[in-house]
Order: structure tokens, then sequence, then C-alpha cells
């Protein structure tokens, strides 16, 4: 298992800047964006020397690449937006073979116009996802959606039934307990039971102000926001652990949405903090 960096933050800059980020402070690796016009990889504009050359960086800087993040919206209401983002996801999928990368990360999609969530995986998820999986295994890739509690997997109920109704074996999560902890769901119990449907995992962590939730109740505002790994009440050790006994070998990739704390600082201090139980350096 090793930390690693989701390159969100640095998306205004090339993906040299990350990349030597990472590199000098021993991160294993970078979960990339990946969207059209992105910095760091555009889907439109994708070459095989652009493909030599991203190899070439991460060979110099000692890192791996965890997967392409194509986060974007499957299942808009609007069908020429829908299209749009699925054929990003499309040439993300086609990009990660190029550089020898086995995972996209993307999302499951938001309801259109209020739909319910458990309509929308029956009616519109079994139309988007089928080819794109298909795409995906033939070019070795696996598809893994994170768990934003926005979109149409908001919880286990969701979970179970997009993958009852789509069981492909290249169909699973980018798993983030932040998303979880807050609703009050049982992130160790979810790892525990979709554990073969883990892929790949967000570090991000989630703090709770117990005074304010009971001033305003779980529906109102403020009483909790993501923060950096450490500095919110996931229980790590037990997070980890849980993932290690399922079979889980893979990347703690670093989501950094903490207001409070700096860019570069917020990674670091995540890293600290998660190499008390993760042995692995680059």
């Amino acid at each position: 298992m090793f930390v690693g960096i989701l390159t969100a933050p640095f998306s205004g800059e090339p993906l040299e800047v990350v990349a030597a980020f990472a590199g000098e402070h021993r991160f294993g690796s970078l979960e990339i964006v990946a969207g059209p016009g992105s910095k760091h990889i555009d889907t439109n504009n994708f070459t095989p020397e652009r493909a030599k050359e991203v190899l070439t960086l991460m060979e110099k800087r000692n890192l791996r690449i965890s997967s392409l993040a194509a986060y974007t919206d499957l299942t808009a209401a609007d069908p020429e937006r829908r299209r749009t983002n699925i054929q990003t996801v499309y040439n993300a999928i086609s990009i990660a073979k190029m550089l020898g990368v086995d995972v996209v990360c993307t999302m499951a999609g938001l309801p259109p116009n209020g739909k319910d969530r458990m309509k929308t995986i029956e009616e519109d998820c079994t139309v988007v996802f089928p080819p794109l999986l298909e795409h995906a295994e033939k070019n070795g890739v696996k598809l893994a959606l994170e768990n934003w509690t926005a979109t149409n997997i908001q919880n286990l109920a969701h979970w179970k039934r997009l993958f009852e109704l789509i069981p492909n074996k290249n169909f699973g999560l980018n798993f983030d307990p932040s998303h979880l902890v807050w609703q009050g769901i049982d992130y160790i119990e979810a790892v525990d039971r979709f554990a073969d449907r883990i892929f790949h995992t967000h570090g991000k962590d989630t703090e709770i102000k117990e005074h304010v939730k009971r001033e305003v109740g779980i529906l109102g505002h403020g009483w909790w926001r993501y923060v950096i790994p450490g500095l919110g009440v996931i229980r790590w050790g037990e997070y980890i652990a849980a993932l290690r006994r399922n079979g889980y070998d893979g990347v703690i990739s670093i989501e950094h949405e903490d207001s409070a704390v700096e860019r570069e600082e917020g990674f670091l201090i995540g890293k600290k903090y998660l190499d008390q139980f993760i042995a692995y350096y680059a």
C-alpha cells in the first residue's frame, strides 16, 4: 500500500509541477486529472508523443500513476452534455491503455432533474456504463466510481443495486470513507461488504462539530466539512487494517479539499499522518 496525490489542486499548473513536488516528498503515485483541456491529461488532445513524455516524467520522479481521474456527470439530464461526458471517460480509458494504467476513476453521475437515485441507477446507469465497461475491458482497464454523496451511489443500498444490475468484474469503487462517515454509514462494514469492488481509494477525512449538529440537526449546515487525513474523525488505522484484511494493497490517494490548510502543507500533513500505517516509500 502507498500514499499518493490527486492532482486536482495543481490543475492550473503543468503536470511537471505536481510531479516534482510529489517526487521530492516521496509520495508513491499520482491520480492524474484527465479531461478536455486539462493541463495534466487533455482527453481531447493526447498523442503517443505526450504519453512518452508523461511516462518519462513519472520515471524521472520515481512515481507511478495510480489512476486517471475523469470525474464527470455521466447521467446528465441534457443529452448533448451526457454524450460529451461519456466521450471524456471513453477517451480516458483509451489514454490509460497508452500509459499502462489499469484504473480510470469517474463518477456514477448525478440524479437528473431531481430524479430518484435508485430509478436513475435502474434506467440511466444501465444504459451508460455497459458500453464504457466493454471498452475498458478490451483495454485492460477498470472503472472506479467515487462514492461522492451527491451522486447516484449515495449509500450502500445504491451500491448494492448498481452492482446487481451491472455485475461486470471491472466495475467498482474509488472508495472514499469521508462521504460515508457524516451520513452515519459504517465505512468499515462497507469495506468488508464491497471489498471485491474496491479498485482505488481516496484519503480524505471529515471533521464533525457535534455542538453545531446539536443545534442545527443533521439536515442543517456547517456541522461537518472535509479535511486532511488525521484532522477528522475517520479511524484510519482500523480502516486501513480493514482494507488490508480484505486484500487491498493499492493507493490511498489524498484528495485535498481542506480549505483551512494550504495546498502543499495539506498534502504533507496527510502523508505524514498516513505514513504511520503504511510502510511503503518511493
